[in-house]
């Protein structure tokens, strides 16, 4: 009887569902310059990473848009000054700008948009930042992304 149980224990775990790995996560901007979220924790494990960011202020782009910017931490103020340059048509982005490792568009309120990357582009060593490039946003629309096991 005993090891009946225990065969059907055994069965029971095999059979159950692995923990996948969270590989998105939603982001909520403000008309505040805010960001919901400080930190992102992306899984070694997921192949691709999603961000979905969700403009829930009321303000159009032009006046408070917001995007969110994947770099390296110590890319973060180079791409900024660049973004400023490139103007609100470019979302505030220096076109192909390979410091850039993902990002959104710049949307206003009541807007959305996601990105996806391969989380391969990613190394535990680095320190990673995601950001607002909306000229004088990044100073409090911030946060770190960190890769984990």
């Amino acid at each position: 009887m005993i090891r009946k149980l225990v065969v059907a224990s055994v069965l029971a775990l095999a059979s159950a569902p692995l923990l996948a790995a969270e590989c998105s996560v939603e982001v909520h901007s403000t008309d505040q310059m805010t960001f919901d979220t400080k930190e992102i924790k992306v899984s070694k494990s997921c192949k691709t990473f999603t961000i979905d960011l969700k403009h829930v202020g009321n303000l159009p782009k032009h006046v408070m848009g917001h995007n969110l910017v994947l770099t390296e931490t110590r890319d973060v103020q180079a791409v900024n000054t660049d973004g400023m340059a490139a103007g609100v048509d470019k979302g505030y982005l220096k076109e192909g700008d390979e410091r850039v490792i993902a990002h959104t568009k710049l949307i206003g309120g009541g807007e959305s948009d996601s990105v996806t990357f391969d989380v391969s582009k990613l190394d535990a060593a680095e320190s990673y930042q995601f950001f607002c490039s909306f000229p004088g946003h990044a100073a409090l629309m911030k946060g770190a992304l960190t890769l984990v096991d």
